[in-house]
């Protein structure tokens, strides 16, 4: 009886160890996800800017720019 008491106690200390050990992991999990979901979303608007960006850059001028204003008389 005494060795299954011990027996117990010892397992329970081996899982209360490992879940300290999973726990204490557990902010640098949470740190390191907010990091990769804000260069994600650094990303996605670093490709919207730059799509913007190309769109501006390939659309034809339009006819206005090239005109002068009319000249009194």
């Amino acid at each position: 009886m005494t060795l299954a008491i011990l027996a117990f106690f010892g397992v329970l200390s081996i899982l209360l160890f490992a879940l300290r050990g999973f726990l204490d992991q557990l902010p640098d999990v949470f740190a390191s996800a907010g990091r990769a979901r804000d260069a994600w979303h650094a990303l996605k608007q670093a490709r919207s800017e730059e799509a913007q960006r190309e769109a501006l850059q390939s659309a034809p001028p339009s006819d206005h720019q090239d005109e002068q204003p009319p000249a009194a008389a």
